[in-house]
């Protein structure tokens, strides 16, 4: 890194997907009050998470990242926060029955209020406003008030995650998470989905494994009644990164302190940039969504920019192509990184690429299409030679209905029932599990060809 970056030399650089704030001055104020504020994260928690990705880049875990498309600072709420968690924490289980590998466990959440736009504005009946760019800037409402930016809401934002990541962090230091007792996770929906049977019977063996084990040790496992669990979200508001990232005391560098892993979407990551410019300088593991619009070229430069030592568990690029294209798009950015010799993780994203419209203008995904997108991917990788590590995921534990398809085949004329999601579809508890455990059976089948001595 060169000797002259800093966390604010990304302002020299073109920038994209920023708001305009009307006043200057109350910006500046909240962004001081903002840079007072004790950090979220900790160094050492996420030089942790850095050393766990090293591990899924080498092949030896596997990374869960999932959560809300943008958080609300109105649904910081202990029911909702406990779901989410809840639910990954169950995908979490199944994905370690079937994978035999420790999982890393990331929620979208904690931090995830801003969302890149299409457009600037948006017109209603002859109205045009500032487009909603999440619950940190603005809000849904269309009227001139909601859509303007508003610097207070930074603040907001900031509350919003700690209260949830300190929620998060009592549930999980008070055993919520003991896998002595996983049928506690059990959302109160789940028992109706077609699938519960092989959930429960996942539960019971893993509580068999324990037990056996601890038969055989004559103690009980004390640090099976705790996971390690980690947050993340676009670092797209610059600004808000800005001002929460800092030096620590015994450690060489910057830090983003307001999440553990941050990632740059596919509408920010020109090289020339200001996003890539401001990844480039922090500690932090760093993720780099890839697509239908990356180039081969552009791709190389931002590895020599965010990558130039190879340190590991640095890096994590995160695909996202869509059923229909990853079979094309896919291929060629393997290529792309295989040429420049860098170690990377890679995750499949099979949200982002398959969305879609209904005939009413619903936005919606089909449950079809992201399973077919992840089982492209394992193909793509596994004959590649290399290692599909992981799955970003767009969830909930509420009982929404967003996305089409799954075990209950929902269809477009069922997703009034309980469409909540002001930006983008969501799986429900019942399409998550099921897509937890499709790739549970396929890593497994994956691991029994291989065999042995692979």
């Amino acid at each position: 890194m060169s000797e002259t970056w800093s966390p604010t030399t990304w302002q020299e650089k073109p920038v994209a997907q920023q708001p305009s704030y009307p006043c200057a001055q109350e910006l500046e104020s909240a962004l001081k009050q903002l840079a007072k504020l004790p950090p979220l994260v900790t160094s050492w928690e996420i030089e942790a998470l850095k050393s766990q990705l090293a591990e899924a880049a080498s092949g030896n875990r596997f990374l869960l990242q999932g959560g809300d498309c943008a958080e609300s600072l109105e649904e910081c709420e202990s029911s909702n926060i406990a779901a989410k968690l809840k639910i990954l924490l169950q995908m979490s289980l199944v994905l370690v029955h079937g994978t035999r590998k420790r999982i890393i466990r990331v929620g979208r959440f904690a931090g995830q209020y801003a969302k890149p736009r299409s457009a600037d504005t948006e017109t209603r009946d002859g109205v045009t406003l500032p487009s909603y760019r999440g619950d940190i800037i603005n809000r849904s409402g269309f009227t001139e008030a909601e859509r303007i930016p508003n610097p207070q809401l930074l603040l907001r934002g900031y509350e919003r995650a700690a209260l949830t990541l300190n929620f998060i962090r009592s549930l999980i230091d008070g055993g919520f998470a003991d896998l002595h007792h996983p049928e506690y996770w059990d959302l109160r929906f789940v028992k109706h989905s077609p699938r519960a049977d092989e959930y429960q019977k996942v539960v019971e063996s893993i509580g068999e494994s324990l037990r056996f084990m601890e038969l055989l040790a004559g103690t009980k496992i004390g640090e099976i009644n705790r996971v390690d669990f980690y947050t993340s979200h676009e670092g797209l508001h610059l600004l808000y990164e800005q001002a929460q990232t800092r030096q620590v005391p015994r450690r060489t560098g910057w830090y983003n302190l307001s999440t553990h892993f941050p990632w740059i979407g596919m509408r920010t990551a020109d090289p020339d940039g200001a996003h890539i410019e401001y990844f480039k300088g922090i500690r932090n593991p760093i993720a780099v969504k890839v697509g239908p619009v990356t180039t081969p070229e552009n791709l190389a430069r931002v590895i020599d920019i965010l990558h130039p030592d190879d340190e590991p568990g640095r890096l994590t690029l995160i695909h996202r192509f869509g059923a229909h294209e990853i079979a094309d798009g896919l291929p060629p950015i393997i290529q792309t990184i295989k040429k420049t010799g860098k170690t990377v993780l890679w995750c499949c994203d099979p949200m982002h690429g398959n969305t879609e419209k209904t005939s009413k203008g619903l936005k919606t995904r089909k449950f079809d299409h992201i399973i077919a997108e992840v089982e492209q991917a394992f193909e793509i990788h596994n004959s590649a030679g290399t290692y599909l590590g992981g799955v970003h995921i767009e969830l909930t534990g509420e009982n929404v209905t967003e996305c089409t398809g799954g075990a209950r085949g929902l269809s477009d004329e069922d997703l009034s029932q309980a469409y909540k999601s002001q930006v983008d579809p969501r799986l429900n508890y019942e399409q998550s599990l099921e897509l937890a455990l499709l790739i549970a059976q396929r890593v497994s089948q994956m691991n029994s060809k291989a065999g042995p001595d692979e």
